[in-house]
């Protein structure tokens, strides 16, 4: 654990707002050494999927023992839970809507308590801002060494609330995959990964159907893709996805946000790796 962790802040508020510095006000009230890290205030407003895909792609590069400050919130005032999970060796701290998904996923012997001992929390939280009243005390505190199990009673980790997270999945001589996550560039990120990308990379011939286009041109770089043009690479996070050299892909496929999130990619060229999982 690190002498003094850091906290880094995941939310969809913004920065034309004081929201994000009110947060980083009261961390330093309380724990006044802290290294804070803006990891990204940019989430679209409401975009759970959005930030859980984020903090999935992100949080391995952050040091052990690193507290992690999430706040996409709609639910916020409601019946949802407040909580804090202890996974992969940090800490995050956040609401329980679905924000953890991918890293309950990938971290099977995590732990959680709900964040309910006021002691850790402000006098009097708002409804409206648990980001500032809630979420930013706990990870104030825990920063500045409070013991994690102290923060509340324990939850069961399967009671947590997880988004529906789709699989790529071999259908007759095709792979059937999805968009999970576009950037601030327009790219498209697939659920494609591991030896199913390798195989994508490595075949002679490869089309991926979405939409109305079929993609068949590969480039290792975003320099080497063709001008003007749509082509799969493989992201620094280790999936498969869809660019345009100097341009957006998800304006050269015309199809707004919601139906990319609903397209099925139907990529076909390559064998199906039975020794493998998707």
């Amino acid at each position: 654990m690190a002498a003094v962790p850091l906290i880094a802040l995941l939310t969809d508020f913004g920065v034309s707002d004081g929201y994000p510095g009110v947060m980083k006000g009261v961390i330093l009230g309380i724990a006044p050494a802290t290294p804070l890290v803006d990891l990204t205030h940019e989430i679209a407003p409401q975009d759970v999927r959005a930030g859980a895909w984020v903090l999935h792609t992100a949080w391995r590069y952050f040091p052990e023992g690193s507290v992690f400050l999430c706040v996409v919130d709609p639910g916020v005032g409601s019946a949802r839970r407040a909580i804090a999970l202890r996974a992969g060796g940090r800490i995050f701290v956040g609401p329980d809507n679905g924000l953890f998904s991918y890293l309950l996923a990938d971290n099977a012997d995590g732990r959680a308590v709900t964040l309910a001992n006021p002691r850790y929390l402000a006098a009097r939280p708002s409804d409206t801002f648990h980001g500032r009243d809630i979420f930013a005390p706990a990870a104030a505190w825990l920063a500045a060494g409070v013991a994690f199990e102290e923060l509340g009673p324990t939850l069961p980790v399967e009671s947590l609330v997880r988004l529906d997270l789709r699989r790529p999945g071999w259908q007759l001589n095709a792979l059937l995959a999805h968009v999970v996550h576009i950037d601030h560039f327009g790219n498209i990120l697939t659920d494609v990964q591991g030896p199913w990308a390798q195989a994508i990379f490595s075949a002679p011939e490869v089309r991926l159907a979405i939409g109305s286009q079929v993609l068949t041109t590969r480039a290792r770089t975003f320099a080497e893709g063709p001008e003007g043009e749509l082509f799969l690479y493989l992201d620094s996070s280790g999936y498969l996805a869809i660019a345009r050299r100097n341009g957006s892909a998800q304006t050269t496929l015309g199809l707004p946000t919601a139906s990319l999130y609903d397209a099925t990619l139907t990529i076909t060229g390559i064998e199906d790796p039975r020794d493998g999982e998707p």
